[in-house]
């Protein structure tokens, strides 16, 4: 698997319960409001995820993690990944998109990250876990 994710801050106009809804409700269904071919072919799962400050039990003060929301997309391989960033990036489609995003995010200066993750084994006993992807019920 192949990992994406990008830190996002709204525009600071928005509450959070606001971002979260533009985000949920159209941003993230933006293709297929547009009756558009997906964005995102070849993508595994697709998350985001909003971050809610809590105290720093070391510090005792609440932080600002700098972005709102982190959003993560699995793909079964970079060139997967890669096909996407090329459709997102099309002429065609990229004014659309950052039209949108003008509704939705501080500015289009947004970190895109790719992940390398290790897992620590977490079981009862100290064997490791896994997560599995399943589609549908």
């Amino acid at each position: 698997m192949f990992k994406q994710i990008c830190f996002f801050r709204k525009r600071p106009d928005m509450t959070m319960d606001e971002f979260l809804d533009y985000y949920e409700n159209q941003h993230s269904q933006l293709s297929k409001r547009q009756g558009r071919a997906p964005s995102l072919p070849g993508a595994q799962r697709y998350v985001r995820r909003y971050l809610v400050p809590e105290k720093n039990p070391v510090t005792g003060e609440v932080h600002d993690p700098g972005y709102d929301c982190i959003m993560e997309i699995w793909w079964n391989s970079r060139e997967e990944f890669e096909a996407s960033q090329r459709i997102i990036s099309d002429p065609a489609r990229l004014p659309a998109i950052m039209e949108d995003e003008l509704n939705l995010f501080a500015s289009h200066v947004n970190p895109v990250c790719s992940v390398i993750e290790y897992d620590s084994p977490m079981g009862p006993q100290g064997e490791a876990t896994r997560v599995e992807v399943v589609h549908g019920d």
